[in-house]
């Protein structure tokens, strides 16, 4: 492969750890960050480039001002937002080569009723659900459970929208909120109230090569990656709030081959089967974030790309190039392609704001001791962290500010690497869980949602 510029758009840990992980491929000579964050700054090979506003079509002019579709580059998505507002759409139709599916396919993430049609017409296994728009109904139906439910708005709601309830009173009450209040403003104009599931989540991301040129010529796929545990409560022992993700851990322990099996057969088969006879030009990522019961595996929810903190777990064990990865999802040849994993494990625990997810001060200092990162073998992600005005330093700008990830032979060894890196960094207020990766940590029954920053 030549040497290339590659763009990746987003500003999170989750596009820190992908433009990490291309900074290492001999075929890529620069990244640019499209906004990305103080991190991406310092990263090997990277540039930042702050765009004049967050819309789809502000994005792509800033990445046609970099890109042009004779250099031979491509642009990967991080986020969900401009997947869904149809950034992949306007920049393949300038010519350029992008990871990330167009709107079309991006729906299935942008709203839950959407996705949830999908996974019925196609077989998916899944928790059983029914979609509402006048919240008298939505409670009728809570109030004919009378017991645990799920509370989900229909559109993106930046990890705000899925609310986890013991009882038929607050189940009701988030209904109120979403689509009375308007707390979420139009994502909540919808909600799906979903089976609530006894089990142990597992978000399982893959890459996805899908359109009908391929679908025609039997070469669609989708390829997942090592199956992965996020830790979404705010306080060790999975207590406290939801959040967007703690800390994550990869290979996630308990997933055996039978569980992968039963995955591939009732989730990933009908899903490629279903984008296929979709007709969708589908080629990036997938995140399938899956409830392991004792029924098997059940699917909870399409990502339209990687996940995050997952992303800083998983692509530390790729053993391949993962520039030449993203080149494969795009000329689609994800199913030759040779994915191959190092042995162990790696875990990265996320250090977060005082306060969140509630309200939180920003522009703290972050001190990182690099010498001490880098004997404990650990990296770095940053996320909710920009460069300080004044200084140029790191200082705090999110809820969710950075991840410590590291490798071991064994989670024991992942463990101590990971948190040893985090020891090397510090903020005021900075707070995070001491027991990402040990087992029952993670909390079990349908808490997964979206990302929160």
């Amino acid at each position: 492969m030549a040497s290339m510029k590659t763009i990746v758009i987003g500003s999170g840990g989750r596009e820190h750890a992908i433009a990490w992980a291309l900074s290492r491929s001999p075929s890529v000579d620069e990244i640019v960050c499209v906004p990305g964050n103080g991190g991406t700054a310092s990263e090997m090979k990277c540039r930042n480039l702050p765009v004049s506003g967050a819309d789809a079509p502000s994005i792509a002019r800033a990445c046609l001002a970099e890109l042009s579709p004779s250099d031979g580059g491509f642009v990967v998505v991080g986020p969900e937002d401009p997947l869904a507002a149809g950034i992949a759409d306007l920049l393949q139709s300038a010519g350029l080569r992008v990871v990330g599916p167009r709107s079309a396919g991006a729906q299935l993430e942008a709203s839950k009723d959407v996705a949830k049609r999908f996974m019925a017409k196609y077989g998916v296994a899944c928790a059983d659900s029914k979609t509402f728009d006048d919240p008298a109904d939505a409670i009728a139906e809570i109030e004919r459970i009378n017991g645990p439910t799920v509370v989900k708005a229909d559109g993106l709601a930046a990890g705000k929208g899925v609310v986890v309830a013991p009882d038929a009173k607050i189940a009701s009450a988030a209904v109120r909120d979403f689509m009375v209040s308007k707390t979420l403003g139009g994502a909540g104009g919808k909600v799906v109230i979903e089976e609530y599931l006894e089990g142990e989540e597992v978000s399982i991301l893959a890459a996805v090569s899908v359109t009908p040129e391929l679908a025609r010529d039997g070469k669609a796929a989708i390829v997942p990656f090592v199956p992965a545990r996020d830790h979404k409560r705010l306080l060790d022992g999975a207590k406290g709030p939801n959040t967007g993700g703690m800390g994550a851990i990869a290979p996630a322990q308990g997933v055996d081959e039978a569980v992968l099996a039963r995955f591939r057969a009732d989730i990933l088969e009908p899903t490629l089967r279903g984008l296929v006879a979709e007709g969708f030009d589908y080629r990036g990522f997938i995140f399938f974030g899956v409830m392991v019961t004792s029924d098997g595996p059940k699917l909870l929810e399409y990502n339209v790309r990687l996940g995050d903190p997952e992303t800083q777990a998983v692509l530390p064990l790729m053993d391949f190039d993962f520039a030449e990865l993203c080149a494969a999802i795009v000329d689609g040849s994800i199913s030759s392609f040779s994915f191959k994993w190092k042995a162990g494990f790696s875990c990265a625990p996320v250090a977060v704001s005082r306060g969140y997810p509630g309200s939180y001060g920003k522009g703290y200092p972050i001190a990182v001791d690099r010498a001490a990162v880098a004997a404990a073998g650990a990296q770095i992600f940053a996320a909710g962290a920009g460069a300080g005005a004044a200084t140029g330093k790191l200082v705090t700008s999110g809820g969710r500010v950075l991840a410590s990830s590291a490798r071991g032979a064994t989670v024991e060894e992942a463990r101590k690497n990971a948190y040893a890196g985090l020891a090397a960094v510090s903020f005021e207020g900075m707070t995070y869980r001491s027991d990402i990766g040990l087992p029952g940590a993670a909390v079990s029954g349908n808490l997964l949602s979206s990302d929160a920053s």
